[in-house]
């Protein structure tokens, strides 16, 4: 006998079904015009092309580098704002997840202007005699990696912040009156705690940076290619089903493996502590 909560959650369900996992599939495996052997055979010559092992690659690096800075730093703001005391706490929350709000390609631009060869970057270290010239950091993997960071660092902060203010405070009061310093206090109690949230917010930003595409085509330009811009090209420029259902059959396992790496060395580690 089905009880009423599951019966409450079957149309969101058979919309989800309906609206978002058929459709998915049919257009990773069968897309229009086109039939599932050749999604696969096209699929099979990308994995053993050298070109596109190195797009894969790329994109690959390019999301690890990006979820472990968002992380790194993330993490450390989230646990200060959750913690802090502050009656301006919630002012300077907001102002870190502000960015959320503007335009991904306004953002992006940003980096254009400081970035450039007479950016802002460039023309500081001409004016402390370092080159004669700014250097062009621009479309180079410095620049992407910097566009990602900016653009999917609020997501972490966010997601760190809300998993790290459900851990007890008492708990750390505890700690450290049970003789453990706050760097203990931190890596004993509240990451492990928190991990759940880390987790979270590591396979949103691998997400993201995976199958981020304005950022790496402003910023990155031809010469760092991705898998995204490839599947751009293949859907919009050469029209290529074939090459396109195969470039997103491919980001999405690298979506769901890494993200279910981290689910199982999260839960090792929280079964071993």
């Amino acid at each position: 006998m089905i009880r009423r909560p599951k019966l409450l959650l079957m149309p969101a369900a058979v919309v989800l079904l309906v609206g978002f996992l058929i459709p998915s599939l049919i257009m990773l495996f069968s897309p229009p015009g086109t039939e599932t052997a050749e999604v696969f055979e096209r699929l099979g010559s990308m994995l053993t092309d050298p070109y596109d092992l190195t797009i894969i690659g790329r994109t690959l690096m390019y999301g690890l580098v990006t979820m472990a800075i968002s992380i790194l730093v993330g993490f450390p703001i989230a646990y200060l704002l959750a913690r802090s005391q502050s009656r301006y706490a919630g002012i300077f929350l907001a102002l870190a997840i502000f960015p959320l709000l503007l335009s991904t390609v306004v953002r992006t631009f940003g980096w254009l202007v400081i970035l450039g060869s007479n950016g802002a970057i460039g023309q500081l270290i001409v004016a402390l005699g370092f080159a004669d010239r700014g250097p062009q950091l621009l479309y180079t993997p410095l620049a992407v990696i910097l566009g990602m960071v900016q653009l999917f660092l609020p997501l972490a902060i966010i997601s760190c912040y809300s998993a790290v203010a459900q851990v007890d405070q008492n708990l750390d009061d505890a700690a450290r009156g049970l003789g453990a310093s706050p760097t203990r206090t931190l890596w004993s109690i509240v990451i492990p705690m928190s991990l759940p949230g880390i987790v979270v917010a590591a396979t949103l930003v691998f997400a993201g940076a995976t199958t981020a595409y304005t950022t790496p085509y402003l910023l990155g330009g031809s010469g760092q290619r991705v898998l995204a811009t490839q599947l751009f090209t293949y859907a919009s420029v050469t029209v290529n089903w074939a090459a396109a259902s195969a470039t997103a059959l491919i980001m999405t396992v690298l979506v769901f493996a890494v993200s279910g790496l981290s689910a199982a060395l999260a839960s090792r580690k929280g079964s071993i502590e």
